[in-house]
């Protein structure tokens, strides 16, 4: 069985001012996300299922859908702040969704395979696609055998400022114990560093494994989800601005011995919009990836 993509894009609308600003990086006004589909689908998974909201869905089945259909299969699935479970309702004031693994939670009805998940608006680059679908395909009938992408931290970095990432710390055997988010990450004289709780900056390897919201996952991660996030919102319900993010959950799971997170090395080099000023060097990655005949232009 292929594994399916699952791509968070419920901030989209709101992100960009209305999908018609879907901003084109690509040297034919390509998107990341298209650069994203397209590594995935010769990567090798089966399905492409999107998640966002229902507001902006005639838009997106007419700018996006309609692009990809022909070349995969895809579905749409709803985030909404209502979609919570039974005896819960949206907290007075709340507006603000409730974080990346609730909207995992909304592919339950629509995913029974091993799927991956990322983030729309982020160049993952090929390589990282093809580790992932290699190892999911390898997935089907497991359980709590989970994977995520694992950037070294070196590729991952903005020449505009700092970036906040997830470090990452592993077992012998590249299973993750846990990620540590650091608010502040840059390059400072040829080595990486982070800024701790003191305003110290501590030199790490270029080569640290950090978290960029590429995760691999099988079908039960659904019902441990479900089961969470009703603790989440017994202590958060007073909490308008708390987000159910996949990290957490992550966490948990391994915390309490249930599952396995292996951490799966890539060379590609992550990019994304952090900053305005990153934009050009987004436009300029992309176009030497064309230069260099990994891309065909136009990429479909």
């Amino acid at each position: 069985m292929k594994p399916t993509l699952f791509v968070l894009a419920a901030g989209m609308g709101s992100r960009y001012g209305g999908l018609k600003q879907l901003d084109g990086v690509g040297p034919n006004g390509e998107t990341i996300m298209d650069y994203s589909i397209y590594d995935a689908v010769n990567a090798g998974f089966g399905k492409l299922v999107f998640v966002i909201r229902q507001s902006f869905e005639k838009d997106f089945r007419e700018k996006i859908v309609k692009k990809y259909e022909s070349k995969i299969p895809v579905e749409l699935v709803f985030q909404e702040l209502d979609a919570l479970p039974e005896g819960f309702s949206v907290p007075e004031g709340r507006v603000k969704p409730w974080g990346t693994n609730h909207a995992v939670m909304m592919g339950k009805e629509v995913i029974n395979e091993p799927f991956a998940v990322i983030n729309a608006d982020d160049f993952y680059g090929r390589e990282s696609f093809n580790v992932l679908a290699d190892y999911l395909k390898n997935l089907e009938n497991c359980e709590n055998k989970y994977c995520m992408i694992g950037y070294r931290v070196g590729n991952t970095l903005s020449e505009s400022g700092t970036v906040a990432r997830g470090v990452c710390e592993t077992d012998k055997d590249g299973n993750l114990t846990g990620v540590v988010e650091r608010t502040q990450v840059k390059r400072i004289d040829e080595a990486v560093k982070y800024k701790d709780e003191h305003e110290n900056w501590i030199t790490i390897d270029d080569n640290t494994p950090v978290s960029m919201n590429m995760w691999g996952f099988t079908p039960d991660y659904f019902q441990h989800s479900d089961d969470h996030f009703v603790k989440f919102l017994k202590e958060n319900v007073e909490n308008t601005k708390a987000e159910y993010f996949i990290p957490l959950v992550v966490n948990n799971l391994i915390v309490n011995g249930v599952s396995s997170v292996k951490v799966l090395d890539t060379p590609s080099k992550w990019f994304g919009v952090t900053y305005a000023d990153d934009r050009p060097g987004v436009v300029e990655k992309l176009q030497k990836l064309v230069d260099d005949g990994v891309y065909p232009s136009p990429l479909w």
